[in-house]
């Protein structure tokens, strides 16, 4: 399996390197995965945008279903707790006031 998450280009890099460390940890203890990666991928658009690969041991869907929502939730909490704020498209206006005589 493999999905990504953006957090916020505000992220102070010290909570950004613990991040694979945090996503490891919480899949690691998911019952019937097995842990591969999760890297800081790219700098995206709108976030700084993080690879996960993990294995699902079995072929359910449900199941497959069952443990992304186990990992989403664990990953929400955790980021609650350290104040790292997952990230969603936004745009800053920079507006010149100009005076028209």
């Amino acid at each position: 399996m493999v999905f990504r998450f953006g957090v916020v280009y505000q992220t102070p890099l010290e909570k950004l390197k613990q991040i694979p460390g945090i996503v490891e940890n919480i899949i690691k203890n998911v019952k019937d995965t097995i842990f591969d990666r999760a890297h800081f991928f790219s700098f995206g658009d709108f976030s700084l945008v993080f690879e996960v690969v993990y294995y699902v041991i079995g072929s359910d869907y449900n199941k497959y279903m069952d443990i992304q929502q186990q990992i989403n939730f664990a990953l929400k909490e955790e980021f609650e707790k350290r104040g790292i704020e997952f990230a969603y498209p936004t745009q800053t206006l920079y507006l010149i006031k100009t005076n028209i005589n």
